[in-house]
Parts: structure tokens; sequence; C-alpha cells
């Protein structure tokens, strides 16, 4: 399936697109479905940076919870805790700009997960 003119990365939240990436940096357009979650997750060669663009969210990022909606962002930094919620009715779209040494999924810890994915 094509979104976009590119390739989307099916999920059991929801899926994403890699809009751009660069030795340095890559940026994705992530759809996340309605009550469904990411996994509370780190990364140990990335940061991130979350922009809401349409639906309300609940991120967690270490021992903390901030409810975020469209025209927020947040930051997260490289081996931080972290998780985005959908909490709406509707999806929720945000685009994320990773920047570090590497940008492999393989770079994903996974802590707890709705869907069976612990690392």
């Amino acid at each position: 399936m094509r979104a976009d003119n590119k390739e989307q990365e099916s999920r059991p939240w929801g899926y994403y697109v890699v809009l751009g990436e660069q030795a340095d940096f890559k940026v994705k357009k992530t759809v996340v479905r309605p009550g469904l979650r990411l996994s509370l997750q780190r990364h140990q060669y990335r940061r991130e940076h979350w922009y809401i663009v349409q639906g309300r969210v609940l991120v967690t990022l270490g021992e903390r919870t901030f409810e975020l909606a469209a025209g927020q962002s947040i930051d997260i930094p490289r081996e931080s805790l972290h998780r985005i919620e959908n909490i709406g009715k509707d999806d929720v779209v945000f685009i994320e700009i990773q920047t570090g040494d590497y940008f492999g999924e393989d770079d994903i810890v996974r802590l707890e997960d709705d869907f069976g994915r612990v690392s």
C-alpha cells in the first residue's frame, strides 16, 4: 500500500511513512488508530521530536505523562523511556523527526507492548 507516494509500514497500532532520510536525520509521518498506543520504548542511537498534526495524545516520557493536541510538540532525548497513545476518537497524525547516529528499527528496545513485541 502506498501513501504520499511513499511506502506505508503497517504496525498493529496504525502505520508510518518515511518522508525523508539522510545520514544524520529521518522524518516520518505516523498515524495511530483511536485507543491504541505504541510500545514503551527507548533508543540508544537517536533522539526524536514529535509534532502533533491531528488529534489528542498522551505521551509518556520517563516517569511523567503529558497530554498534547494538534500544534504541540515534545522532544524525546536519547535513551529516554517514551510512548505515545491516541486518547481521541479519530486517528492521530504526528511527524517524527529523528536525529542521531543510526535510525534502524532494531534500535527499538521495548519494555512494554500491548501486542506482545517486548525486546
